[in-house]
């Protein structure tokens, strides 16, 4: 410290930095899933601006010895939905922004840098649970909830209509690069190594699951004969969708177009 009294800039830095914010996902009655499995129901609903003990807490810290050994908390959003035990996949879920109480752990902070273990935790309050679906969570909502359902009967048709010539097409699409978009396959790498830097992966895996859940109640009540292929195929395209909206704003037109599969919405020119 100089004479002035004034600390070194690096010091001051990490005095400014925010407070970390902590979430935990929950299905949507509040109830940590992991806790109802164990038979030892934490409800954070009903326990806004309280300290909750951990109801069986573990002694050989910080490691399992049950499905429900302590309080799992993140710090990066787009994984709250991580190693949850919500099963199945489905909308609406409920996040929280927690505190840890007394101390604390992590099973290894150089692969899990993003989470923190804690027998005592404060509920602070209910966040908006778009936020578990990555930073365009709301975008991504907006495509399950009201463009794949639209689609999904059309895909459906499309496939029904030409089983063997859709077969093709979707090979083309799975494997092989355009002039204008990459193939499905390497576009679905690069949006998962984006989801992985962006601590979204969770994220992503739900939207997927959501994607596929929202085709499965369309072609429950469509007339089609739903074959293996309608379904893979119906699939796909939404999986792709929902990706999309999720990197929107980070991965160029060559790969969107790719997730989107816009290549297959271009009729096949009729023969001569």
């Amino acid at each position: 410290m100089s004479g002035s009294g004034r600390q070194h800039p690096f010091v001051e830095d990490r005095m400014a930095r925010k407070p970390v914010t902590w979430y935990i996902a929950t299905p949507a009655d509040g109830i940590i899933e992991m806790s109802r499995r164990a038979g030892t129901p934490v409800n954070l609903a009903d326990n806004i601006g309280q300290v909750i003990d951990h109801p069986n807490p573990c002694h050989n810290k910080w490691f399992d010895e049950c499905d429900f050994s302590y309080f799992r908390m993140v710090k990066r959003v787009g994984e709250a939905l991580e190693d949850t035990a919500i099963w199945p996949v489905a909308w609406p879920i409920r996040l929280w922004i927690v505190e840890s109480v007394g101390e604390t752990g992590n099973w290894s902070p150089r692969h899990y840098p993003y989470l923190l273990l804690a027998h005592q935790i404060r509920v602070i309050e209910e966040t908006d649970p778009h936020q578990a679906l990555g930073a365009r969570g709301r975008d991504v909502l907006d495509v399950i909830h009201h463009q794949i359902p639209e689609l999904a009967a059309r895909w459906a048709a499309d496939w029904t209509a030409d089983p063997d010539g859709m077969s093709q097409r979707l090979w083309m699409w799975e494997t092989c690069a355009s002039l204008t978009s990459g193939s499905r396959q390497w576009a679905q790498s690069v949006a998962g190594s984006v989801s992985h830097s962006r601590r979204e992966a969770a994220a992503q895996t739900w939207i997927e699951g959501l994607a596929r859940s929202t085709v499965d109640q369309v072609l429950a009540h469509t007339d089609l004969d739903v074959s293996h292929g309608v379904r893979h195929y119906a699939y796909t395209r939404a999986v792709g969708l929902a990706v999309a909206a999720q990197h929107q704003a980070r991965l160029d037109a060559y790969v969107l177009d790719a997730l989107r599969g816009v290549d297959l919405d271009t009729p096949v020119p009729a023969a001569a």
